[in-house]
C-alpha cells in the first residue's frame, strides 16, 4: 500500500472510532490523512492564522474548517513559513498528540523531527514500513503501525514491533558497522575513523548487538 493510500485509510478509521487527528496540512501524506479523517481534524499551521499554507490547500483547510475541524496555528497573523516555524510546529503537532505516526518518511524530513519531539514529550510514536525515514524510527523502538488497527491498539497501548526493527541500523550506528568490518577496533579508534563523537558511538552498539542477534 503507497503511503497517501495508507495514511488516508489510517486516518479515517481512526476517526471512525472517535480518535481525532492532528498534522501538519502538507501536500502529501497530511493531506490525505486530513481528508481521510474529515470533520476529525485539526491542522497545525507552520504559518499565521491567516496564511493558509500550502495555497494549493486552501479549500480544503476551507472545507475542514466549514464541517467542524480546525486550523490553529502559534504565530502571529502575518507569519510566512519558513524553515524555522516548520521545525516549530512540528513540536506542537507531537505536544497536541497523544501518539504519533509517521507513514512515510526521509530519513531527513519534518516527519523524524516530528517524531523526535514526540520521544522526548514522552508520546508514544509508531512508523508503518517502507521508508528510510520510518525504517529508522522502528529501528529507535517505535511501535509497527500498518493499518488503522495497529493505530488504535497503539493508542490503547498494545504496541506491534516490527520483527526485525532492531535488525535495521540508524545512520549513526551503519556507520560504526562499517568501520568495525573494516577491522577498526576500540573506542577511541572507532571515533576517529567515522568522525562520530564518542556518546554516538557508544549509543550505536547496542543496535549492533541486537542486529547480531537477529541475523
Amino acid at each position: 500500500m503507497k503511503g497517501i493510500e495508507r495514511a488516508h485509510a489510517i486516518a479515517k478509521h481512526v476517526a471512525a472510532h472517535g480518535v481525532r487527528v492532528v498534522s501538519g496540512g502538507a501536500l502529501g501524506i497530511d493531506g490525505a490523512a486530513h481528508r481521510g479523517a474529515k470533520a476529525a481534524t485539526t491542522v497545525v499551521l507552520g504559518s499565521g492564522i491567516d496564511v493558509l499554507y500550502p495555497a494549493r490547500h486552501i479549500e480544503l483547510f476551507e472545507a475542514i474548517v466549514a464541517s467542524g475541524g480546525a486550523l490553529v496555528s502559534m504565530f502571529p497573523r502575518g507569519t510566512t513559513p519558513r524553515a524555522g516555524t516548520f521545525i516549530k510546529r512540528n513540536a506542537i503537532i507531537s505536544a497536541l498528540a497523544d501518539a504519533v505516526i509517521v507513514v512515510e518518511a526521509d530519513v531527513r524530513s519534518g516527519s523524524l523531527s516530528t517524531a523526535g519531539a514526540a520521544f522526548k514529550q514522552g508520546r508514544l510514536v509508531g512508523a508503518a514500513p517502507g521508508s528510510a525515514g520510518c525504517a529508522k524510527l522502528l529501528a529507535q523502538g517505535a511501535a509497527l503501525v500498518e493499518n488503522g488497527d495497529d493505530a488504535l491498539g497503539l493508542l490503547a497501548g498494545r504496541v506491534r514491533s516490527h520483527p526485525r526493527a532492531a535488525a535495521v541500523l540508524d545512520e549513526n550506528a551503519a556507520r560504526v558497522r562499517d568501520a568495525m568490518v573494516a577491522g577498526v577496533r576500540g573506542i577511541d579508534a572507532i571515533v576517529r575513523h567515522t568522525g562520530l563523537s564518542v556518546r554516538a558511538v557508544l549509543r550505536a552498539l547496542p543496535q549492533l548487538e541486537s542486529s547480531a542477534r537477529l541475523m
